[in-house]
């Protein structure tokens, strides 16, 4: 019997990049397992999880070391029992964004550029998230009211770049990416397209053909600002999928958060912005802690902050050196510290 054409009909399999996606470790007691941790460390795992899932990508797993618990990179998305407790000060939105929200899915808070949340999906969960307690849901806007969002920046010429957020925008799919990005570009005064991602980092797989395809066409100019805090994250899969959106005429700057236990040391700081210029990667930001519900423990007070950014500038040029700064609701920028 012969068989029919439909056999012999190519499978539409999902890009590699989305199958890593759907494929992340979502459980406290797999993260464990897998990273051979003592049972002493579950209960904290499931107790922090509780409160904001575990999501950690197979790739970025496959840095981090077997059977450390201090692992700079595991201390960034493991689950701890000591995210329950309340420290003062610490609150679900630590940046007041709600009060900049003017519309499903848009943040202004600073004058000539706007951020849109553009996936309530990451890649990761980092435990120190400033937004891990933010409204996704009431803020995923359908396609009617991006275009009300749309038409309200193109009535806003003191608009000149527009900034793609989330979650992590990169794991939205790339139709719904050139879709957005081609009506970005269609309004005359926006310059820039800046994008914050995590995901070229913890998956590289994403920065494939369908993605450079659009990068590359637009008009804007490109920003990509990606978020490394520690030098192991940076593996030759990371630099080769850097080198694929510099060679699509991206800019390449990062910004780092001083975590307690992950880099605050300035042995480690100056490896990463070492680390960095290797990637073809600007050092950008380096922010003290935002100080949400759930984090405290990641906290390093501001006089220590200086002072590793004082030793910092005695070891390393100056173009390595990132900006120490804290974001502060209701200022007009960044403030130095």
């Amino acid at each position: 019997m012969s068989a029919s054409p439909d056999e012999f009909k190519p499978l539409h399999l999902p890009p590699a990049w989305q199958a890593q996606l759907a494929g992340a470790i979502r459980d406290p007691r797999e993260l464990c397992r897998r990273l051979g941790l003592e049972d002493a460390w579950l209960a904290g795992a499931q107790t922090g999880h509780a409160l904001f899932e575990v999501r950690v990508p197979e790739a970025f797993v496959a840095r981090m070391r077997h059977g450390d618990a201090n692992d700079p990179l595991l201390r960034q998305v493991l689950p701890l029992g000591e995210e329950r407790l309340a420290r003062e000060g610490y609150v679900s939105d630590p940046l007041a964004e709600a009060e900049h929200t003017s519309s499903r899915g848009l943040i202004h808070k600073y004058a000539g550029r706007v951020l849109l949340i553009t996936s309530p999906a990451c890649a990761v969960n980092c435990r120190y998230c400033f937004r891990r307690h933010f409204p996704y849901a009431e803020n995923s806007p359908s396609r009617a009211q991006w275009d009300a969002t749309l038409d309200a920046l193109r009535d806003d010429p003191s608009i000149s770049e527009a900034i793609l957020s989330g979650g992590d925008p990169l794991a939205a799919n790339d139709r719904q990416l050139a879709w957005l990005v081609a009506r970005l570009e269609a309004i005359p005064h926006l310059k820039r397209l800046r994008i914050h991602t995590r995901l070229p980092v913890v998956i590289p797989d994403r920065i494939d053909e369908a993605l450079l395809g659009w990068l590359d066409a637009t008009r804007l100019q490109k920003v990509v600002v990606l978020h490394i805090n520690h030098a192991q994250e940076i593996d030759d899969a990371v630099i080769a999928a850097c080198a694929r959106l510099k060679r699509a005429g991206v800019t390449l700057l990062n910004q780092s958060v001083l975590l307690r236990g992950v880099n605050d040391t300035t042995d480690a700081l100056a490896e990463l912005s070492e680390r960095l210029f290797e990637a073809g990667i600007l050092p950008y930001y380096l922010h003290v802690l935002d100080p949400v519900a759930g984090a405290a423990h990641f906290d390093v007070p501001d006089d220590e902050a200086r002072e590793r950014v004082a030793e910092l500038r005695k070891r390393l040029p100056g173009f390595l050196m990132p900006r120490l700064v804290r974001e502060v609701p209701g200022e007009a920028s960044k403030t130095p510290l």
